[in-house]
């Protein structure tokens, strides 16, 4: 029987309950949910699968030694510990990646050198040789992490980050993560049972990782290589037959639609559907969001709109008005599901959601929120047995601490003359803006008045030589920063 070893599995912020149930479905054991991260328990079969065919995880690491230190001797001290010569070859290059949360230790690339010294040192005491460092293309990759004083020390089995799938060919501003995208996706629950949508698609992501959730195809197909198949242990003949294995691939009888205003975006979508091979899955059109028109079969619309963050959008609060409005009137009896990251885009919406779930794109804390579409009054829904909000959904939204108590959100903003061609950055807040006003007009006055007093005394007094005695208080000038916290 293959021996069992502890593995995890690393995620972002938020999706650790989906990666979770991914790895229960995926026959791992001991499944136990951490910070952006999803411990659990399988052999070797299940670390190659892990990293082939789970569509949240970033990347699978294999445990090597737990231990406490507090200083970076104390590292060096318990690395040299391990027998190196099991795990890298003298002929081998290796790297080590760090990631520290610590008070007593700051630097992770410090503690990074102090890993690596142990190692080489180890070797030259031993042999008299050593292995190389590779930061580029190393044979065996290290991950050590530091949490205050524990320490876990592991191989990295996938290599390059699993959100690399490999199908994107080209990409376009700022692009939505593809794990981040498939999380998304299995958040909302589809597997394939309607028709997808994605009024605003960008590069493709959301399209494609649908696709590959519908037909149950393993994101890692289309990878060069992992880390684990330069480890002295590798069984190519297992690997090849979780590689090979389609048995539980499913037929998707629905379509996915990708629609963006940017022609740039349609054909960049399209050349990494293509080189996805799922062009029969997926139609990517030229399409401006405010012509979307009813579907006429059951969907659902998962979509991430620009924020005006990476991506300067005109009438950026405009744009989200006009989603709410597209939704209200051309999705009715559907659902839909926006990410965004700033509280007044969603209240231009103008919908109220069912559930609102906080995620992470990158630094940006955002709100993944679902809205349900139905015609007519929300009390005849109900009262036909309609349910806005499922027993699930309920016990989620009660949860607390579910959004941190200080969003970084912006000001809210309530006046309806925002300049139109300015993203939300740039908007001016009139409210500070008359103030401003207010105090340079009154500041105008005084000088004016001072002015008058200065030419009545000039009779009197001799002539100031070398300097200006009127002061110009209209363009003294003075900073005043929109409210951002």
């Amino acid at each position: 029987m293959e021996q069992t070893f502890e593995l995890i599995a690393k995620t972002f912020m938020g999706l650790e309950p989906v990666l979770a149930k991914e790895l229960t479905q995926l026959g791992a054991n001991d499944v136990q949910i951490g910070r952006r991260m999803v411990s659990f328990t399988g052999d070797k079969a299940m670390m190659y699968r892990a990293n082939l065919q789970l569509h949240t995880a970033i990347r699978i690491l294999k445990p090597i030694k737990h231990f406490k230190a507090r200083s970076a001797d104390d590292v060096y001290e318990e690395v040299k510990k391990i027998d190196w010569s099991d795990y890298i070859g003298e002929d081998k290059t290796f790297a080590v990646d760090s990631v520290v949360f610590s008070d007593e230790f700051r630097h992770s690339k410090f503690v990074s050198y102090k890993v690596k010294d142990a190692i080489v040192d180890q070797f030259r005491e031993r042999t008299g040789k050593r292995p190389n460092i590779s930061v580029a293309n190393p044979d065996i990759r290290l991950n050590m992490h530091i949490a205050e004083d524990k320490c876990t020390l592991s191989l990295d089995s996938s290599g390059e980050s699993l959100h690399r799938r490999g199908y994107r060919q080209e990409s376009v501003e700022a692009p939505l993560n593809e794990v981040l995208a498939a999380g998304m996706i299995l958040m909302t629950g589809w597997k394939g049972g309607t028709d997808f949508y994605d009024p605003m698609c960008g590069s493709g992501t959301l399209l494609i990782e649908a696709a590959l959730i519908a037909r149950n195809m393993a994101p890692g197909l289309f990878r060069k290589e992992f880390a684990f198949e330069k480890w002295p242990d590798f069984d190519a003949e297992l690997f090849d037959d979780i590689y090979n294995d389609d048995s539980e691939e499913r037929e998707f009888t629905h379509h996915i639609y990708g629609y963006d205003v940017d022609v740039k975006a349609v054909n960049t979508a399209r050349l990494n559907v293509k080189a996805a091979g799922l062009t029969k899955d997926i139609t990517v059109e030229e399409a401006d969001f405010k012509d979307f028109q009813q579907p006429k079969n059951k969907a659902i619309m998962v979509t991430n709109p620009p924020y005006g963050e990476r991506i300067s959008t005109p009438d950026l609060l405009g744009t989200y008005k006009m989603i709410g409005e597209r939704l209200k009137h051309q999705f009715q009896g559907n659902d839909a599901w926006v990410l965004s990251y700033r509280e007044e885009c969603f209240d231009q919406i103008g919908l109220k959601p069912s559930i609102k779930i906080p995620l992470y794109n990158g630094s940006l804390e955002c709100e993944f929120r679902k809205y349900q579409m139905f015609d007519g009054k929300l009390r005849d829904f109900r009262f036909e047995g309609g349910m806005v909000k499922s027993e699930d959904e309920k016990r989620q939204m009660a949860e607390k601490h579910r959004f941190k108590k200080e969003r970084e959100f912006k000001k809210r903003i309530s006046e309806q003359e925002e300049n139109e061609e300015a993203d939300i950055r740039n908007f001016k807040f009139h409210s500070l803006e008359r103030k401003q006003e207010e105090r340079t007009e009154k500041r105008s006055r005084r000088g004016e008045e001072r002015q008058g007093r200065n030419d009545k005394r000039k009779n009197y007094d001799k002539p100031a030589r070398g300097r200006n005695t009127g002061r110009d208080f209209g363009k003294k000038n003075r900073r005043f920063k929109d409210d951002e916290n």
